[in-house]
């Protein structure tokens, strides 16, 4: 593994306009929440992504201009290399971002929480236990409402998404109780139709909000890179075969970006508006990576 240097940046010509990446570690959690946008789970797996490989995409975001991580999954903390890329994310000038579901922090885990550098997010669907577990499929709710607390007593930077599944759910009455326990950065998103929230649709275009690849994208378990975490199945790349930003500025990411954008009517042009929304409530940044941000991803 090579160590990142300033003079590690690529020339200007090999620098890419993503500024945010997902790295989606994995597909295994301890959750089960019905839903999820990529189907993750007890029983998924981290992919076929090395601990080297990872490490390496780090060093590439950072030479080619990307300037923040996040890390998701499933559970990315249940990553056996989850400590160390933090850390080298860190080492190379990212700002790292951690979408964790709260259930489980191990003591490192919390020392990794407060690097400098870092800030946290998470998913929180109800003041209830009944209606937060009945989307887990678990009884989470204690543990991530107490590791809110935690994170908010420690001064860790935390943002919440809670995602609107309809049926009552009691989201202005989890919005006041996230608010009690100090928590200001608070988003509300719809469920997304992907993964188990497509209830067996076959993915499609209509569920994106059209700025996918427009400055972000992301990393998956088995090194498939493409223009966002709910479009993954329009892969533009593998990272195990070819350089991080020549897959960034290729044709193929270039034309799933126009594809997604005509196919919601934002035009296919390359000079298309950066500063939309993602999602039902707008900003200008896309929602899953950054604490600005008001999509939750695990929709």
């Amino acid at each position: 593994m090579s160590t990142f240097s300033s003079e590690s940046a690529l020339p200007t010509e090999q620098q890419t306009a993503t500024k945010l990446l997902w790295l989606d570690l994995t597909r295994k959690c301890q959750l089960a929440c019905h839903q999820c946008y990529n189907a993750s789970g007890p029983e998924g797996t981290h992919g076929s992504m090395s601990r080297e490989n990872w490490l390496n995409v780090a060093e590439q975001a950072a030479a080619s201009g990307v300037e923040r991580v996040q890390l998701i999954g499933g559970e990315p903390t249940m990553h056996p290399h989850f400590a160390e890329l933090v850390d080298h994310a860190l080492s190379v000038g990212l700002h790292v971002e951690v979408y964790s579901n709260l259930v489980h922090v191990s003591k490192e885990c919390w020392e990794v929480f407060r690097r400098k550098g870092l800030s946290l997010a998470t998913s929180y669907y109800s003041d209830t236990a009944e209606q937060h577990n009945a989307v887990t499929g678990r009884p989470s709710h204690a543990r991530t409402r107490g590791n809110i607390e935690r994170a908010v007593a420690l001064g860790i930077p935390l943002r919440v998404g809670i995602v609107d599944g309809g049926n009552g759910q009691r989201v202005d009455e989890a919005r006041d109780d996230l608010e009690a326990m100090g928590i200001s950065r608070i988003s509300v998103d719809h469920v997304r139709p992907f993964g188990r929230g497509s209830q067996g649709e076959a993915p499609n275009c209509s569920g994106l909000c059209g700025r996918c690849g427009n400055g972000r994208a992301v990393v998956g378990p088995t090194g498939e890179v493409a223009p966002c975490v709910f479009s993954t199945w329009l892969g533009v790349g593998n990272i195990q075969d070819a350089p991080l930003a020549s897959i960034l500025n290729g044709t193929a990411m270039s034309e799933a970006a126009k594809s997604i954008r005509r196919a919601v009517g934002r035009g296919g042009d390359e000079d298309d508006d950066n500063s939309g929304s993602c999602g039902p409530v707008g900003d200008g940044e896309c929602s899953p990576g950054f604490p600005s941000s008001s999509c939750s991803p695990r929709s």
